[in-house]
């Protein structure tokens, strides 16, 4: 059985009148579709498998019939959506990737879609992509959502701050929107700028506002609370229930940084505007896939998908809507799937890790594929720096930006020179500059590890 939420009586009016009133004006049937995935996460494995099973012949079926670009698929691999026996039938057909995305942008419409929304990802490792999406899809994706901050005793209506940098959220602050969010009691703060002057407003906003939960990229809001540890501000007696952190790989420093500081628990979430909400970790740690509309692969670099325990892509298929389908979708993040059960009791799969981007990835000058963390370990604990940005321009150079209180002295410089050169190989050109501060990328995101080579 689920707990019961503790919640204020303005929480509840919000949660329970407001925001579904809200959804049902938008069309969106978040609300139902949240109160079945409370119940369908305490199912077993074995009845989720099923239900799964159900749901992904039934979303084949219809994507069969009325999107042009699999009904051509399915022909040429005789493949029949409604014969489908297990799950792994889905490895018959081919992985999706944004290329093709952009190449058969219309064929990937659904004959009967209505109303479908023009979204695009932020394109930080390259070019964007537009995309597609449907009332349906956008309802589950918010029920998904909705599920998770629940876990964490918080729900809609609790006070909430959100350090943000895409220019969807940030370009629709309109008036309806600055209303619906004060009645929501949420406030967004740009993750663009993160000056001396800009973090001391951040501060200063979270102090007078005391949300009961904070949002954002784990990047800003560890930049933010070491902000405030270096100017002594204490922000742990603010009642924060937890931070939810998300859109990038979340390190167990940051993590350790933001909980020390903010004084509460740190919930990682992952997921993508095109993917759909995959995972969200539980109180107890567990990252749970949201099973009920996605299933998640893990294949490597020939296409063969993994067991539980070893690392590759991570691929998913969203089956809540054939609107604009995406099947065996390639994300570009690594990860490793988890056999296991959660002490918590749902049945809900597990992602045991998310290694990160494929760009988070560096390349050794003889070829062999290195997580990004070899490198950064070197300068996370180096006491002269303040903020770094490693970007691996080829397998024969790899530029080196760090922020420090002082200027760089040579003997810095050749010991972090000779511990890259000891990882990527000892010709490899390791070009240290100094520089003012470190610019995130257009979406606001903060990247330690930034690699121009391919993995695959």
């Amino acid at each position: 059985m689920d707990f019961i939420i503790k919640r204020s009586p303005y929480t509840s009016l919000v949660s329970n009148l407001f925001f579904p009133l809200h959804e049902r004006l938008k069309q969106h049937d978040s609300v139902a579709v949240r109160k079945q995935m409370e119940i369908t996460q305490w199912w077993d494995k074995d009845r989720l498998y099923d239900f799964q099973l159900s749901r992904l012949r039934s979303f084949l079926s219809r994507v069969q019939t009325r999107v042009p670009y699999y009904q051509q698929l399915f022909t040429e691999l005789d493949f029949n959506a409604a014969s489908i026996q297990s799950l792994t039938d889905l490895e018959r057909l081919p992985r999706l990737n944004k290329s093709i995305i952009r190449a058969n942008l219309e064929a990937l419409k659904s004959s009967q879609a209505q109303d479908l929304a023009r979204f695009n990802t932020g394109g930080s490792s390259g070019e964007p992509l537009i995309f597609f999406i449907g009332k349906r899809r956008i309802s589950h994706d918010i029920a998904a959502k909705w599920r998770a901050t629940r876990w964490w005793n918080v729900d809609i209506g609790d006070p909430e701050i959100v350090i943000w940098g895409s220019p969807i959220e940030l370009g629709a602050q309109d008036r309806l929107r600055r209303i619906r969010d004060r009645i929501l009691k949420t406030k967004l703060l740009p993750a663009f700028e993160m000056s001396e002057q800009k973090l001391d407003q951040f501060l200063a906003e979270i102090r007078i506002m005391r949300p009961k939960m904070l949002f954002g990229y784990p990047s800003a809001l560890s930049h933010i609370a070491r902000h405030a540890e270096a100017k002594g501000q204490r922000m742990d007696d603010l009642g924060i229930r937890v931070a939810f952190v998300t859109s990038e790989r979340l390190y167990d420093e940051q993590r350790q940084q933001i909980s020390k500081i903010f004084n509460c628990p740190v919930a990682n979430g992952y997921g993508a505007r095109d993917a759909g909400f995959i995972a969200h970790e539980c109180p107890q740690g567990g990252m749970h896939i949201t099973a009920e509309d996605i299933l998640v692969e893990i294949v490597d670099t020939q296409g063969n998908t993994l067991p539980p325990g070893q690392a590759g892509e991570i691929v998913v298929t969203h089956f809540a809507t054939d609107d604009f389908p995406f099947i065996r979708y390639q994300t570009g993040d690594m990860g490793v799937l988890d056999s296991q059960a959660c002490a918590c009791g749902r049945g809900l799969p597990l992602i045991r890790e998310i290694q990160g981007r494929s760009t988070d990835f560096v390349v050794t000058q003889d070829g062999t594929v290195m997580h990004g963390l070899a490198l950064i370990y070197i300068l996370r604990d180096l006491p002269q720096v303040d903020a770094f940005k490693i970007i691996q321009e080829s397998k024969n150079l790899t530029t080196v930006w760090l922020v420090t209180k002082t200027n760089l002295d040579s003997e810095l410089v050749r010991r972090i020179e000779q511990a890259f050169k000891a990882r990527l190989g000892q010709k490899v050109n390791i070009l240290v500059e100094r520089v003012a501060q470190i610019p995130p990328e257009k979406s606001g995101k903060f990247r330690y590890v930034m690699s121009r080579v391919t993995t695959h």
